[in-house]
């Protein structure tokens, strides 16, 4: 299976932990021996230049629409005393609705951007490619109802050095993922 999106070309995720955070190779592996059905064989990963990482930068040098990028946020939100963590995926042309939605999904006061710091050591991934696949179990993935429409999107890897490719249906289906109608905002 070779799959591409602008310049892109993916191999087999399965087939190339090297290119993985070492949570979302074992996520994959794992899938991939289950018989839950979560697609794991439908994902392919795609080395790229760490520098363009970032989501501007990377659909710019290798031709993939905005509108086929999806970025994966952590947010946080305090009731009482437990903190509670969720991961948002949103295309990159919006924003998440932390302090709307996600705040009710999370039935929390008040939801913000999780600190760097604690997004890189709780997910045990690389800031700027932090990505639903592998993150802690007890975590809700909220999903826009936009990510889950698209054929396929280009999402993190846990690592800055490659990319994702996978249909939105398939993170749509992440174990923990609940779709959200408007969870993306204009940017």
């Amino acid at each position: 299976m070779t799959i591409s999106l602008g310049s892109l070309i993916a191999e087999p995720a399965l087939s190339r932990p090297d290119l993985l955070a070492p949570p979302v190779a074992a996520a994959l592996a794992a899938a991939a021996g289950s018989a839950d059905g979560w697609p794991a064989d439908q994902v392919g990963v795609a080395e790229i230049d760490p520098a363009v990482a970032d989501t501007a930068a990377f659909c710019e040098r290798y031709g993939v629409a905005m509108t086929e990028s999806a970025n994966c946020v952590v947010v946080t939100g305090r009731r009482d005393s437990a903190v509670k963590l969720a991961a948002c995926m949103v295309l990159a042309t919006t924003r998440a609705d932390v302090n709307g939605l996600v705040r009710r999904e999370l039935d929390v006061r008040k939801a913000s951007f999780a600190a760097t710091e604690t997004a890189v050591e709780l997910t045990g991934m690389e800031y700027g490619g932090i990505t639903p696949i592998g993150l802690p179990a007890d975590w809700p993935v909220y999903v826009d109802d936009a990510v889950a429409g698209e054929p396929w999107v280009v999402i993190g890897s846990g690592v800055r050095r490659s990319k994702l490719i996978l249909p939105g249906s398939a993170v749509a289906s992440l174990p923990g993922a609940v779709v959200l109608v408007g969870l993306g905002r204009p940017a």
